[in-house]
């Protein structure tokens, strides 16, 4: 499928299903968000990487208007739904502050592999304990998606960029479980480096070693 959506590009990345709270400032897209709500329509959120907008985004829809301050800004609740690809940016929209864009939607598999992110998410609470973390997921583990939790992982805005250009779970899941592959034996090793740090200057007890 092929439409016209308004856009909010963000220098952040929006997962489908992922709920995000945003605050809206700037008068083109608290008009964007006054229309989208009035209308009960979705609107684009693109990312921006490295201060240009790039090809993919998510298409979200205003779950709630929390609050209007007293200038007009904005704290609002916005539910992530499906993944696009940008086709035409249209710069300029009559009677209109903010752009939008011709966009398609790739076939995108959402459908939980708990067999194959159960791993993963032992995983990630490895990676919670090391940091001291407590995190919970909001869903039970067998209803969960590689993007209900690739927020958690530490992956930087490039990385998070990429896994949304990947439309197969699996290809998801593989792309978490090879970058925590990285991540958890550095944490393990600053760990250790801590514990030698701690005991620098204490009296050891320390085996000979027979020659």
């Amino acid at each position: 499928m092929t439409n016209f959506i308004p856009i909010f590009p963000l220098s952040l990345i929006v997962y489908p299903d992922e709920v995000v709270n945003l605050h809206i400032f700037e008068p083109r897209y608290k008009q964007l968000i006054t229309t989208c709500y009035a209308e009960s329509k979705p609107f684009g959120i693109p990312a921006v990487l490295q201060n240009k907008l790039t090809d993919f985004g998510t298409l979200v829809e205003i779950k709630e208007i929390v609050r209007i301050h007293d200038n007009g800004n904005m704290d609002i609740v916005v539910k992530g739904t499906s993944v696009f690809k940008i086709l035409e940016v249209i710069n300029e929209l009559p009677d209109k502050l903010y752009s939008g864009a011709i966009v398609n939607y790739p076939a995108n598999e959402m459908q939980p592999m708990y067999a194959y992110l159960k791993p993963i998410l032992q995983q990630i609470r490895d990676l919670f304990h090391l940091l001291k973390v407590e995190k919970q997921f909001k869903k039970p583990d067998e209803t969960l998606l590689s993007y209900d939790v690739a927020h958690h992982v530490g992956l930087n805005q490039e990385q998070e960029l990429s896994l949304l250009g990947f439309y197969k779970e699996l290809e998801r899941i593989e792309f978490l479980r090879r970058h925590l592959a990285q991540v958890l034996p550095l944490l393990h090793s600053m760990d250790e480096l801590k514990e030698k740090i701690k005991l620098n200057g204490h009296f050891k007890s320390l085996k000979g070693f027979n020659l």
